[in-house]
């Protein structure tokens, strides 16, 4: 793409720019700023689509028993067991376990500490769960 074709659509970044390559007149690739363009605009809502719709069968699954909050916490950071074990440092199969409503209400507060501290939040949060998903960006 040529540097005076890069794309200055407002989207979804509320007036952050990103970086892109761009050939200059000179023929060489140069870092332009760029506000985004359509096309990216529409993909990242179709993301962010798939995205809450899995959040919201989380929540409601947490809400009916059949999964504990920590599966809210783990889809609302788009993290998996696999990603969890490893960042909490823990077997997958016992992320897996904590994933079952009544163990996850019996967790030593150790446990429960090394969740807390990856997600960001405390332990009391940790049992909180919205009654639907909310999100701050402004789909145009």
């Amino acid at each position: 793409m040529k540097k005076k074709d890069v794309p200055q659509d407002i989207g979804m970044t509320n007036g952050v720019l990103e970086i892109i390559y761009a050939v200059n007149n000179e023929g060489r690739y140069e870092l332009i700023q760029s506000a985004g363009w359509e096309a990216k605009k529409v993909t990242l809502n179709q993301a962010w689509d798939v995205i809450i719709d899995e959040i919201t069968g989380v929540i409601k699954k947490v809400k009916i028993g059949k999964l504990s909050p920590l599966a809210f916490h783990m889809a609302k950071n788009q993290m998996n067991i696999s990603l969890l074990a490893k960042y909490v440092r823990m077997n997958r199969l016992r992320i897996k376990w904590h994933l079952k409503p009544e163990i996850f209400k019996k967790l030593k507060p150790s446990i429960l500490e090394k969740y807390a501290v990856i997600f960001g939040i405390s332990i009391d949060e940790l049992f909180e769960v919205p009654e639907s998903v909310e999100y701050d960006f402004k789909k145009e």
